[in-house]
């Protein structure tokens, strides 16, 4: 096909732009020309690149994979304790706990489409959220708001304490915060606290290595290498930039949370993961990381050093 007139061709199609560089079509990435703010538009699309032209309504959810749950923050709770962020919430912000209903989209993140009907189950739980009392005996909760008021729970508490956390690495206790309360959740924030508290303790004592000079690359081709290193372990780059000694600050997302890691521009060996992996950063690279993480995630040993 003549290159020329593949250019030539304008398409005007319906996608939601989350913010970024880019826009998700089914089959392919697109760039975007200019960076209105997140929401629905009609874009022209020329070759790969898309122009924001107006506003438009919601369209092509349907056939897209469901995914309900609680609303706790911007985050959607859903089965297996999972808080994902849910994009292009309504400005009429649904209340706290409220059920929705999103979509996955093809850039693998939830995208809101709408609010579901109550039942006396979340005006309950933000009151017992208010009381600061527990769910123990109230029946009929469902999973995923017992999830989100846990969090809600601990944030509440994190917030008392002035310590941070990540929904991964949190997920394990949820329930047990729900049933049982205050006590469990400063618990699992000061082992978080603690075991950073050691990171920082190891990081400050380095072993000795022989430094390494790198060669130069242009800063599109190392994006790209970062980019395809993420990609094949299913994890998304969100920004990426050179430090000295040859090194890269790599930001991306992973199961619904955002991760920051250090690793060498040449090799992309890891040198600073970003969480603990008890000093064996250097046997991990960037595209192996994703796997730890899910691994940590999954055995409820996740403790992230570098919060973004």
């Amino acid at each position: 096909m003549d290159y020329r007139k593949f250019l030539a061709q304008v398409e005007s199609v319906v996608l939601p732009y989350f913010g970024g560089a880019h826009v998700d079509q089914p089959s392919r990435r697109l760039r975007v020309s200019t960076s209105p703010a997140p929401g629905w538009y009609r874009f022209e699309v020329r070759g790969r690149t898309a122009t924001a032209r107006e506003s438009a309504g919601p369209e092509g959810l349907d056939g897209l994979p469901r995914v309900r749950g609680h609303l706790w923050g911007t985050r959607l709770v859903h089965e297996g304790a999972v808080a994902e962020p849910v994009r292009l919430l309504p400005e009429d912000t649904p209340p706290r706990f409220a059920p929705l209903l999103a979509r996955r989209w093809h850039d693998g993140g939830l995208v809101f489409e709408t609010s579901e009907f109550e039942s006396e189950a979340e005006s309950t739980a933000r009151l017992r959220l208010e009381r600061r009392e527990t769910l123990t005996e109230l029946k009929g909760v469902p999973a995923s708001l017992r999830a989100a008021f846990g969090y809600a729970l601990l944030e509440t508490r994190a917030r008392a304490l002035d310590i941070r956390f990540a929904p991964a690495e949190v997920r394990g206790v949820v329930r047990g915060v729900a049933e049982q309360g205050a006590a469990v959740a400063e618990a699992r924030l000061r082992t978080l606290a603690f075991e950073r508290s050691i990171h920082v303790t190891r990081a400050r004592h380095p072993d000795s290595r022989e430094e390494r000079t790198h060669p130069a690359r242009g800063r599109e081709e190392e994006a790209s290498r970062v980019e395809r290193a993420l990609s094949r372990a299913g994890a998304w780059l969100l920004d990426s930039r050179r430090l000295s000694g040859g090194q890269l600050e790599v930001t991306f997302d992973f199961m619904g949370e955002r991760f920051q890691s250090i690793v060498e521009a040449d090799t992309l060996r890891v040198v600073d993961a970003g969480l603990c992996l008890a000093g064996a950063d250097a046997l991990v690279t960037l595209e192996s990381l994703p796997a730890v993480i899910r691994e940590a995630i999954e055995e409820d040993v996740l403790v992230i050093t570098r919060h973004v």
